[in-house]
């Protein structure tokens, strides 16, 4: 089974499906066709298949959790992003979560097509080597992640949208529908930072029980739990901000590309460091 699956390369198939669909969904904007927007839905949902296949196929050949390491992280967040995003596609049909779920979703192929060393399913240290962790708190903590991750790429849309939109003539026949579709991009980033927090926070909490099993203390300012409390604390930030009303749309947008940097620094430049009791 890994010898076809590293055959069938689902990476590689799967950046030029997601590169397709983005190209449709581009023109199913240029050209206002509902068909086009049906288009983008169906590729999506195709590599999405293709990309499902190749997490479960994963974790059937390791005996593991979809996330085991930096490689395997990049493929789940990815997958993550397209499923909230075709959700947010059936409820909204406007066509931007098309776009961003193609856009994210080359994106992390592509990262972890750069973290590919060879072997992308290697015993791992003895610390992870638990089922119920893996299960839990890593899944729980890197749904966070992408999740954070899709408010920030909504928030870059709406931030391309108004400028565009400040550019153009004032009062035109699409005022009424440019408002509405702003609204509804503040909607889609407002949600995605909701599920950021949550999933955020469950597995940070989840991560210091099991630092308690296997260190025997809960927190310990370490590099990697300080990322993950960043994380947590931003998403909270910018809840706080949208509801004493401190921001608006172009405000909340501008936070959540910060979120994703601080997103970021929590997901490779603590691993990255060197140092740590998370040095593995």
């Amino acid at each position: 089974v890994e010898h076809w699956l590293n055959r069938f390369n689902p990476t590689m198939l799967g950046i030029v499906l997601y590169l397709t669909a983005l190209i449709v969904g581009f023109a199913s904007f240029g050209f206002a066709r509902a068909h086009l927007r049906m288009t983008t839905f169906g590729i999506l949902l195709g590599v999405f298949i293709i990309h499902t296949v190749a997490l479960l196929l994963r974790m059937y050949i390791s005996g593991r959790a979809p996330v085991t390491n930096l490689y395997s992280s990049a493929l789940f967040i990815g997958w993550s992003c397209v499923l909230f995003c075709l959700i947010l596609e059936l409820v909204y049909r406007l066509g931007v979560a098309n776009i961003v779920a193609a856009l994210i979703g080359a994106i992390t192929l592509c990262i972890a097509r750069g973290l590919d060393k060879g072997d992308t399913m290697h015993v791992l240290a003895a610390v992870l080597d638990t089922q119920f962790w893996l299960s839990t708190h890593v899944v729980t903590v890197t749904l966070g992640y992408a999740v954070t991750y899709l408010a920030g790429f909504i928030g870059a849309v709406a931030l391309v949208y108004m400028y565009l939109q400040n550019r153009s003539p004032a009062n035109t026949p699409d005022e009424k529908f440019s408002r509405r579709f702003q609204q509804t991009l503040y909607r889609m980033c407002y949600f995605s930072v909701c599920f950021g927090l949550l999933f955020s926070f469950v597995g940070t909490v989840l991560g210091g029980l099991w630092a308690d099993d296997s260190w025997g203390r809960f927190w310990g300012w370490d590099p990697k739990e300080n990322g993950a409390l960043m994380i947590v604390l931003w998403n909270a930030l910018m809840l706080h901000a949208r509801w004493d009303k401190l921001v608006g749309l172009r405000g909340f947008s501008i936070l959540a590309l910060v979120g994703n940097i601080v997103t970021s620094w929590s997901w490779f430049g603590t691993n990255l460091l060197g140092i740590g009791l998370h040095n593995y």
